[in-house]
């Protein structure tokens, strides 16, 4: 088990339900700064079989000095994004990347 602090925040879906969420790596593209996170939950012990959880984008805007607000992104930037992410992040041929993944159930 690590002892590495998780970097976990609170999300509000459109329905105003509360998500946690762990961010798992901030990047930049084209200047703006998205988070790759995915949703938390306290009582999983270990990821997929396979190893690989459903993550989500998020652009990350500053507010003041030391907070930032996660704000949805459209489709298309999304799967743009994704292609980004796996390309410049994951270079393994056995690794599939992560894989754009909704809050909710539509």
């Amino acid at each position: 088990m690590e002892d590495m602090e998780k970097d976990l925040v609170t999300l509000v879906d459109e329905d105003g339900n509360e998500i946690t969420a762990e961010v798992l790596d901030y990047f930049f593209y084209e200047g703006d700064e998205y988070a790759i996170m995915t949703e938390y939950d306290e009582n999983a012990e270990e990821p997929d079989e396979d190893g690989a959880s459903d993550a989500f984008i998020m652009k990350v805007q500053p507010v003041g000095e030391d907070e930032e607000e996660f704000i949805p992104i459209e489709d298309d930037l999304a799967e743009t994004l994704i292609e980004y992410v796996n390309n410049n992040f994951f270079l393994d041929d056995d690794d599939e990347g992560y894989e754009y993944g909704e809050a909710d159930d539509e």
